[in-house]
């Protein structure tokens, strides 16, 4: 699929945010994801309308008689289906830089990881509908291819109808050419022959926008897997700063109590020794204050 070159709708997708964590010079740190939040909701808006726009195309085409009408109709289609390529890209891209955007407060993650989460359904909801309008024209090309065939062959086989409509290894073609040679209606019959010739190119470009949708739905399921391991690694990562804050709040509190204790007999000695002082101080104040002490000591 290729890298992003213009827009639709008034929607202009360019290249993947590159976040700061800022808020575009705001007190609110979340001001930029915001939005980037809108401008993904506008862009898929957009492809939502212009997914309309390119059935409404395929409708005109496989309608029209005009052949001037339907090479003008393939080519809104081409430019159509090639804008909303690169808007889906343009998608993907931010979508994905939106689930990394820098954020450190819990509710900011869970913020986060839930918008992430809404824009990706979203996104996956158009996707899906794009490829069913695809599948349903196809369907209908491939019709259309055999009701032509049927008008140059009208007794042509179920094997032969599903080799013009499939023209597997050109052998439609071969078909179709060998039908027009035994055909009465030449003039008719080759106007059928163009026509089925450009049917033939709608389905190759359809298969080709299926195949880019199929990769696109690739890319989403592995940008899912990976941001769901990233988010168990960081909720792992929290359950260990977690387990060890409270660890390091354990230990901070036995030594807490270690020192409020160590501190407590600090104090109970030294008021032990203060009054084993006062007593002695007592006892020797008592003993030589004695009146046969200091006569003793006279003599």
């Amino acid at each position: 699929m290729t890298n992003l070159q213009g827009g639709a709708g008034g929607y202009t997708p360019g290249l993947a945010p590159q976040f700061d964590g800022t808020g575009n010079g705001t007190s609110d740190p979340m001001a930029q994801f915001w939005d980037q939040v809108t401008a993904i909701r506008d862009g898929i808006t957009t492809f939502s309308s212009n997914v309309s726009r390119i059935s409404d195309l395929h409708s005109r085409t496989l309608n029209t008689a005009d052949d001037g009408a339907s090479r003008q109709n393939a080519a809104l289609l081409d430019d159509l289906v090639g804008q909303t390529r690169d808007l889906s890209n343009s998608l993907k891209e931010k979508i994905q830089a939106l689930s990394q955007y820098p954020v450190s407060r819990s509710q900011d993650q869970t913020i986060r990881k839930n918008q992430t989460a809404l824009l990706r359904q979203k996104f996956v909801e158009v996707l899906q509908n794009y490829q069913q309008v695809e599948r349903d024209y196809r369907q209908k090309y491939k019709q259309r291819v055999e009701r032509q065939f049927r008008i140059v062959k009208p007794d042509a086989t179920p094997d032969e109808v599903a080799a013009v409509v499939n023209d597997t290894d050109g052998a439609g073609a071969q078909i179709f050419t060998q039908a027009l040679s035994s055909s009465t209606r030449y003039g008719e019959s080759r106007m059928v022959y163009r026509e089925v010739q450009d049917r033939h190119q709608d389905i190759q470009k359809i298969e080709r926008t299926l195949e880019e949708l199929a990769q696109m739905f690739n890319d989403m399921s592995v940008l899912i897997a990976q941001q769901d391991e990233a988010i168990d690694h960081i909720q792992k990562t929290g359950q260990d700063v977690e387990m060890n804050t409270k660890a390091g709040l354990g230990e901070t509190e036995k030594a807490v109590k270690h020192a409020r204790s160590a501190r407590r007999k600090r104090i109970i000695c030294f008021w032990l020794t203060l009054a084993i002082v006062a007593i002695l101080a007592l006892i020797l104040g008592l003993y030589f204050g004695l009146p046969g002490s200091r006569g003793h000591s006279g003599n």
